[in-house]
């Protein structure tokens, strides 16, 4: 037992000195559990064996009744040896526990105090003056606020204070519940595509969080359409095309490239942001998990799996999300536009472009205002279609991202 204890002691301080997690621990322990096993047999054969040396002397020196009570009642001597070995395979069981549990405290994620920088171009306390000063709001929603502001090296920055819980709430004072949303947010930190909005840095607050992302002055999607709607800018359908293929990009990459897979839960046109040249970047990803009463806008967003049951949430629901971008890039219409209510148009925009499809009608849903040449408008009576597929009511037969980035860049060579 002294050699298993010992051994034991050497392979706390190597993982001590490797600071493995706790399900690299679990790993190491399970790939040691031959050897350790092998040590206690070894162990239980020598204490066996010094066990009966010492009962044969013990035998020897005592008068000859006493030996002959020995031999005639071996049953003893199995008693001992099993009595051993269980109290030695506890000892060994409980060493382990009490080693991993160890392990697990030293290793968890501390929380972390003050600004989380991920950019070098933000400083720890410009950052604090920044955010305590009167900024321009950009925004407001039933989970937060939006701001803009600058910063004193001249960097405009756009700042998300999000409120998950209630002030005071208990969910907000938990350690646990804090750890888990600072890992998260390191998470979401890590990702890089030129078609999400990257998180630079974040300050843990005492009822929330204060989530900074570059400046995009363009604005969103709903509030470029809406000045297309109001005849106060164009757009063609070049520039349209352009957004949905990198709207399903920016999905793609957080559906198979992400481990794990990530899923956005709040797709809309407000959440997708347009720089100068009208790329998109899709904001508000994977903040599911911080806001469990997470606001996701219109009705009209939420794919019909999920009106009642949000944990039927896939990645076919973003699909049907992203149908509905690309119903707006096509029509010019909003999703809520009473035009939508009637119930000749089937009472919503999938519907009514599921109708037009079915009638060959598709020309009808197009936004005159980008109807131009022939080959455009083929490219999108195809899109119709494929907007169509992506707000079909069955999961099932709406296409992956995978496959949307594919049939999308078919239409047009970017």
């Amino acid at each position: 037992m002294g050699l298993i204890c010992g051994c034991g002691f050497v392979f706390c301080v190597f993982m001590f000195k490797k600071r493995h997690t706790p399900f690299s621990l679990a790993r190491k322990f399970l790939s040691f559990q031959p050897f350790v096993l092998l040590l206690f047999l070894f162990s239980l054969h020598h204490d066996t064996v010094q066990c009966q040396g010492r009962l044969s002397k013990h035998m020897s020196s005592e008068p000859s009744s006493s030996t002959s009570e020995y031999k005639d009642d071996p049953r003893k001597i199995i008693i001992s040896i099993v009595l051993g070995a269980v109290t030695g395979l506890i000892g060994s069981v409980l060493f382990a526990f009490v080693i991993r549990c160890v392990v697990w405290y030293l290793n968890r994620t501390p929380i972390l105090k003050g600004p989380v920088i991920f950019s070098p171009k933000i400083a720890s306390k410009t950052l604090q003056v920044a955010l305590t000063k009167e900024n321009h709001m950009l925004g407001s929603s039933p989970n937060g606020k939006y701001y803009k502001t600058v910063l004193e090296n001249g960097l405009i920055i756009a700042v998300k204070r999000l409120t998950p819980f209630e002030s005071n709430s208990p969910e907000s004072r938990k350690k646990s519940v804090k750890r888990q949303i600072q890992m998260e947010l390191e998470l979401l930190a890590s990702l890089r595509h030129r078609n999400l909005m990257s998180l630079r840095a974040y300050v843990r607050e005492n009822d929330g969080f204060s989530l900074v992302y570059d400046y995009v002055s363009t604005g969103s999607l709903a509030d470029v359409m809406n000045r297309v709607r109001e005849n106060e800018l164009q757009i063609g359908w070049e520039a349209r095309l352009r957004i949905a293929v990198g709207v399903v990009k920016g999905l793609q990459y957080l559906h198979f490239t992400c481990v794990p897979q990530i899923l956005h839960f709040n797709l809309k046109p407000t959440n997708v942001m347009l720089d100068a040249e009208f790329e998109p970047r899709l904001a508000d990803y994977g903040l599911a998990k911080l806001l469990p009463n997470l606001d996701r806008g219109i009705s009209v967003n939420i794919p019909p799996e999920c009106s009642h049951n949000c944990s039927r949430y896939t990645e076919k629901s973003d699909i049907f999300s992203f149908g509905m971008i690309l119903g707006v890039l096509l029509t010019g219409k909003d999703p809520t536009d009473p035009f939508f209510g009637e119930a000749s148009r089937g009472g919503s925009l999938g519907c009514w472009l599921r109708h037009l499809k079915q009638a060959g009608e598709e020309r009808e849903a197009l936004d005159k205002s980008i109807l131009g040449e022939q080959g455009e408008e083929d490219e999108m009576l195809m899109a119709v279609g494929i907007a169509a597929a992506c707000l079909s009511d069955m999961p099932a037969e709406r296409p992956s991202s995978d496959e949307l980035v594919h049939m999308l860049t078919q239409l047009n060579s970017f």
